[in-house]
């Protein structure tokens, strides 16, 4: 279930990311760019590469917060431990019949 979580957010915003590069270098041109007052020292294929990674990076947070948020309180609250094995402060901890 982890993995298919994973790919719900990265497969999304590489695509996300792709989009984001096309229409930013519609109407940029990299060898323009400067960064603090310097041009950069980038090929025009290092600008796209480092661009699309940032794009990636940041759509790749958007996708993870929205799926963090998505998740019901019974997912975000589960347990992984067996019954028998969770500490006292674990949720769903089991009474024993003597407590009860």
């Amino acid at each position: 279930m982890k993995a298919q979580r994973w790919m719900w957010i990265a497969w999304p915003s590489f695509l996300m990311a792709g989009v984001l590069e096309m229409l930013v270098f519609a109407v940029v041109d990299p060898t323009e760019l400067h960064w603090l007052g310097a041009p950069l020292e980038l090929s025009r294929s290092g600008v796209y590469t480092l661009a699309f990674f940032v794009f990636w990076a940041c759509t790749f947070g958007s996708s993870a917060l929205t799926t963090l948020l998505s998740m019901s309180p019974f997912e975000v609250n589960r347990c992984p431990l067996p019954a028998t094995d969770r500490p006292d402060g674990c949720p769903k901890q089991e009474r024993s019949p003597s407590s009860h």
